[in-house]
């Protein structure tokens, strides 16, 4: 199976669905990571520094899954699903050939990342599923599928801190809370860790199923015991 995992800025694979990505690379599955932007924008200093230093650190975290990744290099924080940035979409999707492509919602915070879910579900077409990736915070999102990456926490959370420009620690706090609430909605174990996704069927993908990694575990759900005294 070949997964493509896009991310609009050099630390979002990371933040948003690595631990679902390091779960396809325990399965054996081929992935291929792709960059959008140069991330000039994302700190202090000078921004054609601060790019490479950005190309780096994220070389650095998808090395962790055994990942190349690609920088397509589009500027940091003008990111438009126009003709160039389509085509170069298609380039890519020609090249990889991938069975499922995993980005940002169209609904997500950040302009750079409706653009890309944007440029990235047109240029799918008819050529493969697009599933989008939780929000920050959740905010505006609502899943349709969750991935268990309870065993792949410690992982994505090197991944998050290989980005040490970004002020990682934050990001991982933030992606550890978003994930134990995403467990939790589905009943997990004390401890569970997932990730959320969305995915909205288009023609002629209908289901996706047998594209994930496995889902948190369905517990059943039992009685609250009832304080010692309390009448039945």
């Amino acid at each position: 199976m070949k997964i493509l995992a896009l991310g609009a800025h050099p630390d979002d694979i990371e933040i948003f669905m690595f631990g679902t990505l390091a779960a396809y690379a325990a399965q054996g599955a081929e992935l291929t990571f792709a960059i959008a932007t140069n991330g000039a924008k994302g700190g202090e200093g000078d921004p054609a520094t601060l790019a490479r230093t950005r190309r780096v650190e994220a070389t650095a975290a998808a090395e962790l899954l055994g990942v190349a990744p690609r920088f397509l290099d589009f500027p940091d924080g003008a990111l438009i699903a126009d003709a160039a940035f389509i085509s170069a979409l298609k380039a890519l999707i020609d090249e990889v050939r991938p069975d499922l492509a995993i980005t940002h919602a169209p609904s997500d915070y950040h302009g750079d990342h409706r653009a890309l879910s944007d440029g990235v579900r047109i240029a799918a077409s008819f050529a493969l599923p697009v599933l989008h990736a939780d929000t920050l915070g959740g905010t505006g999102f609502s899943p349709t599928h969750y991935v268990e990456i309870s065993h792949h926490w410690d992982v994505k959370a090197k991944a998050i801190r290989a980005h040490r420009s970004q002020g990682p620690e934050h990001y991982v706090h933030k992606a550890r809370i978003q994930n134990e609430f995403r467990a939790g909605q589905c009943n997990g174990a004390p401890g569970a860790l997932a990730e959320a996704f969305r995915f909205e069927p288009s023609f002629p993908f209908a289901d996706i199923r047998e594209l994930l990694p496995p889902a948190p575990p369905i517990r059943p759900v039992t009685a609250s015991p009832r304080p010692a005294g309390e009448d039945s």
